[in-house]
């Protein structure tokens, strides 16, 4: 299956689990499980946002795009990591309320076989999901996966809540158990901003990305004379290289073409999306820029 279809999947099974959290939060009066309506509410919202993200950034580039769609990705992941944040502070000032004015908990029973269900749901879909977005290095699908397996941490401790209310009566759990799981989604939150939005940024790739790619170049040393001003960036599942290579005055336009072929296919191999662009000067160009410099 294709990425749109993987994030059109999450956007069916939020639904459900939503509606599902949103009747038995009502009915057991429970601040956990209401939050965790509002945490899945948001996480629908987020899928959906994945699903057109996804569908927009696989277009083409065009006349009014001429670099591609990319960045979508990077937009809606970093839209998504900020609908954490909004879901964490409003779960906390709902149960700083519930401990203020505690309640009983009615049929927590029911409340935890929802929670149970919804985190067994989201578990599947997140590991689906995670996969593809392992597989097509997509931002959103990766957000998207995050997402879902926070919603299956968060369930479960909602469920480990009502049982232990049920067995205790300390209702007082319940708001206590809602701020934890708050703090803890918008700490994955803010892990997942720190990929995502950089990029709109044009923040370089990884040292470790980069490093790969000067030791590609450079298994070539022995066809050119130097390389320069190696430049990087990400764009959602695009990665972007240009460099300066530095070749012999005497090397032919065709050779100097397939030298830069064979370097581009070299790192293509590296990423799976990836555009490389090489500006190629020859010798006696860079030995007069150092001319020009020492006279300076």
């Amino acid at each position: 299956m294709n990425a749109p279809k993987i994030a059109f999947l999450s956007v069916l099974s939020n639904s459900f689990v939503v509606i599902l959290k949103i009747v038995v939060g009502v009915l057991t009066g429970s601040v956990a499980v209401l939050s965790e309506a509002i945490h899945s509410s948001l996480d629908l919202l987020a899928s959906l946002i994945a699903f057109f993200s996804v569908r927009l950034s696989n277009r083409p580039a065009d006349k009014e795009h001429p670099y591609g769609h990319g960045k979508v990705e990077n937009i809606s992941g970093t839209i998504e990591t900020l609908l954490i944040f909004v879901a964490g502070f409003w779960i906390i000032y709902e149960c700083v309320h519930k401990l203020l004015h505690p309640e009983p908990v009615q049929l927590p029973i029911l409340g935890i076989g929802v929670m149970v269900l919804g985190a067994i749901i989201n578990f599947i879909v997140s590991r689906i999901v995670g996969n593809v977005a392992k597989k097509t290095n997509s931002v959103a699908m990766k957000s998207n996966a995050l997402h879902l397996l926070t919603d299956v941490y968060t369930s479960l401790g909602v469920a480990v809540s009502l049982l232990l209310v049920s067995i205790t009566d300390w209702y007082i759990l319940d708001p206590i158990i809602g701020i934890i799981l708050a703090v803890y989604i918008m700490t994955e939150a803010f892990k997942l901003m720190k990929e995502s939005f950089p990029p709109l940024l044009d923040a370089r790739l990884s040292a470790e990305d980069e490093k790969q790619i000067v030791e590609i170049v450079e298994g070539y040393s022995d066809r050119f004379i130097e390389f320069h001003d190696l430049r990087t960036r990400q764009a959602g599942p695009e990665n972007y290289v240009d460099f300066h290579l530095v070749v012999p005055s005497e090397m032919d336009i065709a050779t100097a073409h397939d030298l830069c072929d064979r370097i581009e296919a070299d790192i293509n191999d590296h990423f799976d999306k990836v555009e490389v662009l090489i500006h190629l000067e020859p010798e006696h160009e860079k030995v007069n820029d150092r001319e020009k410099i020492s006279r300076s």
